[in-house]
């Protein structure tokens, strides 16, 4: 409340606002304790509370949650998503954690280096990313990898991984057509959520399947996620708990080829999402 006695707001303002800035924050407990009794991320918390009590027009918040534990940081992200939408001020939100920046974020810049990659809302960003950098960055796990080679042959646009060959859809063709990939390299991304293991996706989709021993099996409760490689590159698959897939087996994929994104493989730039 220092910052409020300064500007000579009434104590029972204050008041008022400290206990609800500490409810907002779990706080309420602590509010007797000298600041050297809190710990870190009770002090990060404090912080957090010294600013919405001022209620300014914008908020720069440096990584706030990271001193915090998991329980508490969900519960953090919430009460924040609240203050934005109850306050209706501009926060500026630092982060290194990608699911902050997408649960939290009306708008997100990407940076690398400190050079801006992208500005877009989280839903753009993960579904239409415009570099492998950031194609990377989104999603958990990552979106999966790997470099093929571009055959047209007619109205028949293929990728050629190793000995596998991809058909690429109607829909991605012009790109790399009128780009001029024709026998070169470039780079496949394909989420997780969209390799399947079920057998009626095999059989629907023959012409995008891939073939992979797994070496990691992940059971989180509503999805697993299943570890392979394919023809000398790493990927993920999230499917169905009921998978009956294990560590161990070679197992057949079926790829959502509408779902893949080309980049280009020198300049990382996006051909086609």
């Amino acid at each position: 409340a220092f910052g409020l006695k300064l500007r000579k707001v009434p104590k029972d303002q204050i008041d008022k606002m400290v206990k609800e800035a500490a409810r907002i924050l779990d706080l309420e407990k602590l509010l007797d304790r000298k600041p050297k009794a809190l710990s870190g991320g009770q002090r990060q918390r404090v912080a957090m509370g010294r600013a919405i009590v001022r209620e300014p027009k914008v908020f720069l918040m440096d990584e706030p949650l990271s001193n915090l534990d998991a329980k508490l940081r969900v519960q953090m992200r919430t009460e924040i998503s609240k203050l934005h939408e109850r306050l209706g001020a501009t926060i500026i939100y630092v982060t290194h954690d990608q699911t902050e920046a997408m649960t939290l974020g009306t708008r997100i810049v990407v940076m690398k280096d400190g050079i801006v990659q992208q500005v877009d809302t989280p839903q753009t960003l993960y579904n239409a990313p415009c570099n492998l950098f950031v194609a990377g960055f989104i999603g958990s796990p990552q979106m999966n990898f790997l470099d093929a080679t571009v055959h047209v042959k007619g109205d028949d646009v293929q990728l050629q991984i190793g000995k596998t060959t991809l058909h690429v859809p109607a829909s991605k063709k012009k790109a790399l057509v009128e780009g001029g990939y024709d026998g070169k390299t470039v780079v496949m991304g394909i989420r997780p959520e969209h390799v399947y293991d079920d057998e009626a996706r095999i059989q629907a989709f023959p012409n995008s399947v891939v073939e992979g021993k797994i070496t990691v099996y992940e059971l989180l409760g509503a999805e697993v996620y299943l570890y392979f490689d394919t023809e000398g590159f790493p990927m993920t698959a999230r499917v169905n708990p009921r998978t009956t897939a294990r560590s161990g087996d070679t197992v057949k994929f079926a790829l959502d080829m509408e779902k893949i994104h080309i980049f280009d493989k020198e300049t990382e730039r996006v051909i086609t999402n």
